[in-house]
């Protein structure tokens, strides 16, 4: 399994942006600078995270970006979301695709499980507990 980039950075992001939630929000480019994101890159990132409903323009004297909810109610699950479909380990656990050996598999029951722990880690582990246990 490979977390890809947008995910790996829109977890960064938000993460930046969460430590600044207090402060009435920070700039993109303060983002792409304290992350080494390309700020190209970002605005791709950030354009994710809002459409997903995860952050939300805050104007005022200097315009930013702030968290749409406290951090300890979005998860790793929830930035993950913002780039991928739903997470599935192996492509028989996708909704719509038909596997002709699912019934005599004798692996189904592992990868379910393992998909399983795998996604209720990513939605238990929240942005405010990351920011906690690296400070």
């Amino acid at each position: 399994m490979k977390i890809h980039t947008k995910v790996r950075y829109g977890l960064r992001a938000m993460i930046e942006i969460s430590s600044h939630n207090n402060t009435g929000g920070i700039l993109q480019k303060d983002i792409a600078e304290a992350q080494e994101i390309p700020l190209r890159y970002l605005d791709i990132i950030i354009t994710g995270l809002k459409q997903a409903g995860l952050l939300i323009n805050f104007s005022g004297r200097r315009s930013g970006y702030v968290l749409s909810r406290p951090a300890s109610e979005i998860s790793v699950y929830d930035v993950y979301r913002a780039f991928e479909p739903e997470l599935n380990l192996v492509g028989c656990l996708s909704e719509g695709i038909k596997c002709n050996r699912l019934s005599d598999c004798p692996a189904k029951d592992y990868w379910f499980d393992l998909n399983t722990e795998i996604k209720k880690s990513m939605e238990s582990s929240k942005l405010d507990q990351i920011i906690k246990n690296n400070t």
